[in-house]
């Protein structure tokens, strides 16, 4: 997609060791006006960038391989930084890394901080035993799950005649989630150019459990805490007062001016009870069970009595200091967190923006109370224990404004009629939890009986704030925040301006878009695509209460007017000020000729830069393709921008190992830019073997760090 110029600059403000055969076209057009150019990887959706001739098209696109590697252009290769199962400190590099953040120390070295997101059942039961090298009781315990029933097993509350059954789950959640959290890796660049690790003293991890067995408990700041120290409540109390049993679920993130890296705890209502009581209390463990299939890994936080109400928060670790092993800071919110975007100015409060990763989250907004005086300043961490959280509302004008989330704030729930798929989720009193408004009758009612926040929630003065920023999500429904589209990354660029990724417009059981504000290149609603906004604080100030936003529909196929990818995810903003993308598309449409969005026309994951400036200004180049089933996600440039960082997430998660080079041909229906259908026979490997590469080698979430041949920054 060629976006008009004017509007994409007004949008912007102004194996390891080889690279897979890289497939190019020979007319394909190059950028210009810069040394560190590469010619784009072909992928195997037509682009307008080609510039082929139209006759030539079809030629040229009908049959497609895929690649079971990270394909990058000619001149470029990748090395492993980590892969799952290597040693750091006194724990092991765990499954699924998300999130990058790159601190340095000195010249070509420094802090390489990861998230560790989740268990993707089928490649992690199938590669454990090969890569920890240890055997857990899958068999056993897949087994009493399956006489239990769909209900699972809530091992919690388990007999003691069953303890023997208790401590086999209990194993494996343990070490399920040790493959979570956080991991911090000391690494430097030889003089050829690969990064290696140093194993520092400061390596360490921060795990789903860190303080069960170690005494490495999390902290927490903000109003939270006085909830998590109530010895009596409505709900769940797990006798910790406001220490935490580590962190999990850690999707993307940020990193601070003086140092720190934020992580944000996402989908964690796979593990612990997401729904609290009007008092902030969880829910008993006993209401998510344990469950082990196939394809299922879930409720492991049940058997440890894990509180839900601590989990879902932003993580803030401080990757030089081995003694810290994290803070949740709860004036952030808790809710299904994704990035982090940091906005740091001198002599004006921080303000933190992340959004909420389901279908129907919102965007938030973080301000502090205090004033930053040196944005390098470690001490700038204690601004983030008092302040207020607001979250957006969208107007279809292009106009918005921030609403606070605190018990004086009215209720004024969105009406289910505007929200795509007619589902909005509120608090459930008295109760506890949430139920699913789907008329405008039931929205009316409910505004009718509640009046405030203050309604909703119960406590003194700071445990009531501190209920409502546990309950976030169903708060700032309840307030009349706008429904989104997934909101995924939250980037800060240096003008101040945030973009904001949208992932997917499509509703699911919990909720969907505002379709006033969500719609498709032609007002399309749903659409599944994706897109990217930027928003504008009113006279760019960080503690603004309205903004502006803009918004392109990028996602989608040329010939509907988008660009050639599908679900945006992570952005990185280069010192050039040029965008940088990875795309989220859900594993199991990878390459899937009969996805009903047609999400398996576009291949695997992959990797885009789109310039900002020059010529080439408004188009989307692909920089690389994801090895089978993965995600590639946490891109980040080394500040001399000849390293890019990157995760490679889940490898082979829909089919698990790839068993004596399986592969299989696939016939998709195609479109030319303009429209034009024709065949295109593709053949699709079955099963991942990366990043090993060897026959029948299990597939291992990884870290890789990309370059150019001839040393010279990439971008």
């Amino acid at each position: 997609m060629k976006l008009k110029r004017r509007d994409f600059l007004l949008l912007l403000g102004s194996g390891a060791g080889a690279v897979a055969a890289v497939m190019l076209l020979a007319n394909r057009k190059k950028f210009t006006g810069t040394d560190s150019l590469f010619q784009p990887v072909k992928g195997p959706m037509p682009l307008e960038i080609d510039e082929i001739p139209a006759a030539q098209v079809v030629r040229n696109y009908s049959t497609y391989e895929v690649v079971d590697d990270l394909v990058l252009p000619e001149s470029f290769t990748y090395d492993i930084i980590g892969a799952w199962g290597d040693t750091i400190g006194d724990s092991r590099f765990g499954y699924n890394n998300d999130y990058l953040s790159f601190i340095e120390t000195g010249k070509d070295e420094g802090y390489l901080t990861v998230n560790f997101e989740y268990i993707s059942p089928i490649s992690w039961l199938q590669g454990y035993p090969k890569v920890i090298k240890k055997a857990l009781p899958f068999a056993e315990v897949q087994a009493a799950v399956k006489t239990a029933g769909k209900a699972g097993i809530n091992a919690f509350a388990l007999p003691p005649e069953d303890e023997a059954l208790k401590a086999k789950i209990r194993e494996i959640c343990k070490e399920a989630l040790i493959d979570q959290g956080i991991g911090v890796i000391s690494i430097r660049k030889n003089p050829d150019g690969k990064w290696v690790r140093t194993n520092s003293s400061s390596d360490r991890r921060i795990t789903g459990i860190s303080g069960l067995e170690d005494d490495r408990y999390l902290k927490t700041t903000g109003p939270a805490a006085f909830v998590f120290r109530k010895t009596q409540g409505q709900g769940y109390i797990d006798k910790l007062g406001d220490r935490i049993i580590g962190t999990f679920a850690n999707c993307a993130g940020g990193t601070t001016p003086w140092g720190t890296v934020l992580s944000g705890e996402e989908n964690f209502q796979i593990q612990v009870p997401e729904p609290v009581y009007a008092d902030g209390t969880a829910f008993d463990p006993s209401k998510l069970a344990f469950a082990i299939g196939e394809q299922e890994l879930s409720g492991q936080g049940n058997v440890l009595g894990l509180a839900g109400n601590k989990y879902g928060w932003i993580v803030e670790v401080d990757p030089a200091n081995l003694k810290d092993y994290g803070t949740k800071h709860s004036w952030l919110g808790r809710y299904h967190h994704e990035a982090v975007g940091i906005r740091v100015v001198a002599g004006k409060p921080l303000a933190f923006y992340s959004g909420c990763d389901r279908r129907g989250g919102h965007l938030y907004k973080f301000v502090s109370k205090g004033k930053v005086s040196n944005p390098q300043d470690k001490a700038n961490s204690r601004l983030l224990a008092d302040g207020m959280l607001y979250a957006a509302v969208f107007n279809p004008n292009g106009t918005g404004r921030w609403i606070p989330l605190k018990p004086t704030t009215p209720v004024n729930p969105v009406l289910p009629s505007n929200i795509e798929g007619k589902v909005l989720t509120l608090p459930k009193r008295p109760e506890g939890g949430n139920f699913n408004a789907k008329t405008n009758a039931e929205v009316n009612s409910f505004k009718q009986k509640f009046k405030t926040l203050n309604d909703l929630y119960i406590g003194n003065a700071q445990e009531k704030q501190g209920a409502i920023l546990i309950d976030a999500h169903f708060a700032a429904n309840a307030a009349g925040a706008t429904p989104t589209a997934r909101p995924e990354d939250t980037e800060v660029a240096s003008d101040g301006s945030l973009y904001i990724t949208y992932t997917s417009g499509s509703p699911g059981g919990d909720g969907g878009p505002d379709k006033r504000i969500f719609k498709g290149p032609k007002a399309e609603s749903p659409w599944e695509y994706g897109w990217i906004m930027r928003l504008i604080e009113d006279k760019n100030d960080p503690a603004a209460m309205t903004f502006r936003w803009q918004m392109l529909a990028m996602g989608g196929e040329p010939a509907d007017g988008g660009a050639g990818f599908a679900n945006p995810d992570n952005l990185l903003i280069d010192r050039n000020n040029n965008v940088w993308m990875v795309t989220d598309m859900s594993s199991a449409a990878h390459n899937d000729p009969g996805d009903p969005f047609r999400r398996g026309c576009f291949g695997n994951n992959s990797i885009w830069h789109i310039p900002t400036f020059g010529p080439n200004a408004g188009n989307a180049y692909l920089f690389g393709m994801g090895p089978m089933d993965c995600e590639t996600t946490g891109p980040f440039f080394t500040e001399d921008q000849q390293t890019l960082f990157l995760s490679i997430q889940h490898p082979g998660e829909v089919k698990g190992i790839r068993q004596n080079a399986a592969s299989e041909t696939r016939e998709f229906e195609m479109r030319t830019t303009d429209g034009q259908k024709f065949k295109q026979t593709r053949t699709v490997p079955i099963g991942s073997n990366w990043p090993g590469g060897g026959q029948n080698d299990p597939p291992k979430p990884a870290v890789v760090a990309i370059r150019r041949q001839d040393a010279k920054p990439i971008t």
